[in-house]
């Protein structure tokens, strides 16, 4: 299992939601943590962000995040909307 790191904008994301949405935090916890058991199960993203992975969540949100194999770590980049994550 890798370890989880969350980067500080994700946190302030993350923070929002919780006072919005609890329940859709809880679905990206849970999610995040399957992440972290297996990440080379997701699918890895085109240039120019090529180094970094995505999974959906909720239909309508994009996780993106990388995996360091050498630390064996798992960092969450982003969390958004489908339509505005990869601008």
């Amino acid at each position: 299992m890798y370890e989880c790191e969350l980067r500080e904008s994700v946190e302030r994301i993350f923070f929002k939601l919780a006072k919005k949405n609890p329940k859709q935090l809880e679905a990206v916890y849970k999610k995040i943590e399957e992440v972290c058991a297996n990440p080379d199960h997701y699918k890895n993203l085109r240039k120019p962000l090529q180094h970094l992975k995505r999974v959906h969540i909720d239909k309508s949100f994009v996780l993106v995040f990388l995996v360091d194999n050498d630390l064996e770590k798992v960092i969450i980049e982003d969390y958004d909307h489908h339509d505005k994550i990869y601008l």
